[in-house]
């Protein structure tokens, strides 16, 4: 038994034991709805190209089925001159003729031609879930533009009212204009860094909905709590690689190449020409039927082509031991990158909480006619920038997890082919 059959086996015991079924698709609520998902990856270009590319070798595989080989009529006419008699006379030839391969090429070439569409229904499996790691990448990309904007947007609100504090204070006389001055500077400052905001936010949108037109995007979506990742590496591991559309590809490649070769070895037995003739002679007086047989004579080309598809075939089985190896290691960065993200997010939230607490502190202190303005402006810059630093690994936290999930085919059912030849 080969490695793809023991990998498509594998698979198969895995799905009906249930141990590696597809997760239930919830719409997740910082994600887009899970039907809209589905039909902007199927109608993404890179999808609908290997979709192609899967009927495409579904006729190549009618093709290798049906073999290259043709029936050949072959007619001819003379005239015979016989000098004894001075005679002319009339004569014609008919012949069929067709090669015929090998019992043994026409299984091969069978086993090719099924070997080719599973490595395009890999492809078509590989090509949408690319897509929907380019989603959830551009996703992520337009939410953390679009949450910078949102909290610009409330750091405005914030100097805003530190501005109408400073006011009070004045006519109270117990502020110098000069301060109202600075309060208004940081409102004009936070006012620009809104706008830059939108305007990132704007081009994140722009190519998200480049690239997938039919997404809604929602300007007041809010993070989820980012969840920990309670599984060791070895369980994600298993679940992503035991079921990988790339590593499908490179297994079915090399079982393309490795029949490939054989078959070039096969054909260093040429395949024979068997055909019927038929003639008429002697002005007709002649009849002649019969059958016959050609073999060409090779002289070193076909060894050469067998050598050439071995060494493709050890091509493509290094490439499949070079894949693998890259997938163990993009499982194991994406795994550490998840638990760090989620670790990261918590200390991120923690510092936000006690700087946006702090900010408060002297926020209050100032309106009491204590502390000072600087202070003030300063302890709210620090709250946002620990918030906007919270935001972003909150958002890191997610898009990490869900690349997990995406990975192991628990997101957005990335994995609905079945691969049957």
């Amino acid at each position: 038994m080969n490695k793809i059959q023991l990998f498509k086996q594998s698979i198969l015991l895995l799905v009906l034991s249930g141990g590696f079924a597809c997760a239930a698709e919830l719409d997740m609520p910082d994600l887009p709805p899970a039907s809209n998902v589905a039909s902007a990856l199927d109608n993404h270009v890179m999808v609908l190209n290997a979709a192609s590319n899967l009927k495409l070798e579904q006729a190549n595989q009618r093709k290798w089925n049906s073999g290259n080989y043709e029936f050949n009529l072959r007619a001819g006419s003379a005239r015979r001159s016989v000098s004894s008699t001075g005679q002319k006379l009339g004569e014609w030839d008919v012949a069929l003729e067709r090669p015929l391969r090998l019992p043994n090429k026409v299984t091969l070439d069978q086993e090719i031609g099924m070997a080719n569409v599973a490595h395009a229904d890999f492809a078509l499996g590989d090509a949408r879930h690319e897509a929907g790691r380019l989603l959830l990448k551009l996703w992520f990309d337009w939410e953390r533009e679009q949450a910078q904007v949102n909290l610009w947007l409330n750091q405005i609100d914030l100097y805003q009212k530190q501005v109408d504090t400073v006011t009070k204070r004045i006519k109270a006389g117990d502020a110098a204009k000069m301060e109202l001055n600075q309060a208004q500077v940081m409102v004009t400052q936070a006012i620009v860094s809104s706008q830059q905001a939108q305007l990132r936010a704007q081009l994140a949108s722009n190519a998200l909905r480049r690239e997938f037109p039919t997404i809604q995007l929602e300007d007041d979506l809010s993070p989820t709590t980012p969840e920990a990742i309670v599984n060791d590496y070895a369980y994600w591991q298993a679940r992503i690689l035991d079921d990988n559309h790339e590593l499908g590809m490179a297994i079915e490649h090399n079982h393309v190449q490795q029949l490939l070769a054989q078959r070039s070895h096969a054909d260093q037995i040429p395949d024979p020409t068997v055909g019927a003739r038929f003639s008429s002679e002697v002005g007709g007086s002649e009849k002649v039927a019969g059958v016959y047989v050609s073999v060409p004579l090779s002289f070193g080309q076909r060894n050469a082509i067998a050598e050439i598809a071995t060494q493709q075939a050890n091509i493509a089985a290094d490439q499949l031991a070079f894949v693998h190896r890259r997938l163990e290691s993009d499982v194991n960065s994406a795994y550490r990158q998840a638990v760090n993200s989620y670790t990261n997010w918590q200390k991120a939230r923690e510092a936000a909480i006690a700087m946006r607490n702090n900010a408060l502190l002297v926020s209050k202190a100032y309106s009491l006619g204590e502390g000072s303005l600087t202070d003030s402006l300063a302890a709210r810059r620090y709250a946002l920038d620990a918030s906007l630093a919270e935001t972003l690994a909150q958002l890191d936290a997610n898009e990490s997890r869900y690349r997990l999930l995406l990975d192991s085919h628990q997101l957005w059912a990335v994995d609905e082919h079945d691969h049957k030849q």
